[in-house]
């Protein structure tokens, strides 16, 4: 299994598709990241299920 996995979601700023590369060897996890689009700060929630596979939110930091 490949530890980092790249998931395709939406700016919760600027609504631009954007690629975040998710380490899944961790079950949960919550970082800041800036999107690639605009620059503007966002949480990121990864939660790792049974089969490995993440599930991903993102949402404004800040605001």
């Amino acid at each position: 299994m490949n530890p980092l996995e790249v998931v395709e979601l939406m700016c919760p700023w600027c609504s631009e598709p954007i690629s975040l590369t998710v380490d899944v060897t961790e079950p949960e996890q919550d970082y800041s990241e800036d999107c690639a689009v605009c620059c503007s700060p966002m949480t990121v929630h990864v939660e790792v299920g049974d089969q490995g596979a993440p599930e991903v939110r993102v949402e404004r930091e800040g605001g």
